[in-house]
């Protein structure tokens, strides 16, 4: 490496200067935190999973394999209740699973308190690889598809 030289710059400044990629990981990620929080908080993947499978799940094509219905629990009871029902779920075998929270229309200032807290859950759990809203025909925004770990 003693003896390399590097380049000159084009005169004519065809080549524009990108900045080092760790720089760029940096910015995409800011980005994508000041962003529509509401999108975000719509769908997940985790690391190394492709987006096609949010695009998989929104439009139904996994066979839901089991169903958890939130309605009447307190946020304290639904954590809980998910993590629970994603073990069991797993431990079972299915891939993916409904869990219905409901769209908050009954509570105070209309805002899902539930939706924000399972989404929570799910992505603080290892076995979830991704979950968006269900599809209108089986709630809509008041329900997310999960997708599962295999076993």
């Amino acid at each position: 490496m003693a003896d390399v030289v590097p380049l000159r710059r084009d005169p004519r400044g065809r080549v524009r200067a990108r900045p080092p990629a760790v720089q760029r990981a940096v910015e995409a990620t800011h980005a994508g935190a000041a962003g529509d929080s509401e999108e975000s908080d719509e769908s997940f993947t985790a690391a190394g999973i492709d987006r096609r499978e949010i695009r998989k799940l929104k439009r139904g094509e996994y066979p839901v394999a089991g169903r958890r219905d939130l309605h009447g629990l307190t946020t304290k009871e639904a954590g809980p209740s998910v993590r629970r029902f994603v073990d069991d779920s797993r431990h079972k075998g299915h891939r993916c699973i409904c869990i219905v929270h409901g769209r908050g229309l009954h509570s105070e200032g209309n805002v899902s308190i539930l939706k924000t807290r399972v989404r929570e859950c799910l992505r603080a759990n290892p076995a979830v690889l991704a979950y968006a809203d269900a599809p209108r025909s089986d709630g809509g925004a008041g329900a997310v598809y999960v997708l599962l770990r295999k076993t």
